[in-house]
């Protein structure tokens, strides 16, 4: 684990409610000059602390009205089955997060897709058709309570 001051966690937090903060208006709020903030900024990310920016955008606004998880089962649970799931789903666009896990099913997918008739052809173009898989049950998500990628490290 690295270790983080105060400081540090206050500047990931104002990056993660707005990573297009400059570096004047976080050096305000966290009481140091601009050259100390800057670093301790590029310190986070050499480390890998923050891994990258990005911008969220409302799938819905541009017609992505479909999300689904779908809880994935795998014929057999050799070590050469899961690396090839493992990098057929990193090439699927829809995938936009998947999750190792333990419990009833293998794996976890969240995947958004325009319309059921793209998640039709998703399904039966792009996950069932690989050697892997053995079973998979969807989840249709009817709306969102909370929907956030702030972790709360204070």
């Amino acid at each position: 684990m690295i270790s983080l001051d105060h400081i540090d966690l206050t500047i990931l937090n104002i990056l993660q409610l707005n990573s297009k903060a400059n570096i004047k208006e976080i050096a305000l709020k966290v009481g140091l000059t601009q050259t100390p903030t800057y670093e301790r900024i590029k310190r986070l990310e050499k480390l890998g602390v923050i891994e990258k920016y990005v911008a969220i955008i409302d799938k819905t606004k541009i017609g992505f009205t479909i999300e689904v998880f779908c809880q994935v089962t795998l014929q057999v649970h050799s070590k050469k089955l899961i690396i090839k799931f493992e990098n057929a789903v990193l090439k699927i666009d829809e995938v936009m997060e998947c999750f190792h896990v333990a419990g009833n099913y293998d794996y976890l997918l969240k995947v958004i897709v325009k319309d059921m008739k793209s998640y039709q052809l998703f399904l039966k173009n792009k996950l069932s058709v690989l050697d892997s898989v053995s079973n998979v049950q969807s989840t249709f998500v009817l709306s969102a309570t909370k929907s956030t990628g702030v972790l709360n490290i204070t």
